[in-house]
């Protein structure tokens, strides 16, 4: 069995994926999707460097990099068109589809009935003011990217006016959400094959709970309910 890594080479993560795959006597390699090459009526169909990946039995997706909207739309096709050659993609690029921009996954969510925070989505300035002030405590998260970069709380009128005017310089999609008092922690749900495998609680010393900020994390045992929302969630974004 041939299996890729499509993230960086270098952190934890892909590390902590290889050791476990090779403690089932499963080589993996890990590349730079970046640096994809596609070709059509022509071979290798699709290859990293000189590896041709519709050889692997499967590729691991360990994070699309931030990049321009042309650049993401082709890394997610290639990761298609591997689909149709045979080839497993974890998560699928369906899956990536609906989680890669935090409209879309909000918008699925709630349309599930999945309790979402109230959320405004605007391409402008003004309309974006009025959302602020209709929810007075808001969290401005980019359209895309993780581990909790970019990501400001605006507390009061004048912060949320230059928080929007550079945004607006940028030409960036105004993406505000209510602030919900979480008492600095909140819980991440590790959902295989329809089933939840493992939960933490992620706790910190500011209201953001990201690990990659320094947050710690501890195991948790879900209660049902909390493990049939996190089902649920799965199920939607096809998880």
């Amino acid at each position: 069995m041939r299996i890729g890594i499509l993230g960086s080479r270098r952190g934890w993560h892909v590390e902590a994926l290889r050791q476990a795959l090779d403690s089932r006597g499963i080589p993996a390699e890990c590349f730079p999707i970046t640096r994809l090459v596609a070709r059509i009526s022509d071979e290798p169909r699709v290859r990293i460097e000189n590896q041709i990946l519709e050889n692997y039995d499967a590729v691991i997706v360990r994070s699309i990099p931030a990049g321009s909207l042309e650049q993401i739309i082709f890394r997610v096709d290639v990761l298609h068109r591997l689909e149709n050659l045979g080839v497993r993609v974890v998560n699928s690029a369906r899956t990536i589809e609906s989680t890669v921009d935090k409209y879309y996954t909000s918008a699925l969510l709630e349309d599930r009935g999945i309790p979402t925070p109230r959320t405004v989505v605007t391409e402008r300035f003004d309309e974006a003011m009025e959302a602020f002030k209709e929810l007075g405590d808001a969290v401005v998260k980019p359209l895309f990217g993780s581990e909790g970069r970019g990501m400001v709380r605006v507390c009061d009128e004048d912060a949320a006016y230059r928080v929007f005017r550079a945004l607006e310089l940028g030409r960036y999609v105004f993406y505000l959400q209510e602030f919900i008092p979480h008492a600095n922690e909140d819980i991440r749900a590790f959902v295989i094959g329809g089933e939840v495998v493992a939960a933490m609680v992620r706790r910190a010393d500011t209201w953001k709970t990201n690990v990659a900020k320094g947050a710690r994390t501890e195991h948790l045992e879900l209660s049902e309910g909390l493990r049939q929302l996190s089902l649920r969630a799965s199920r939607v974004l096809g998880a």
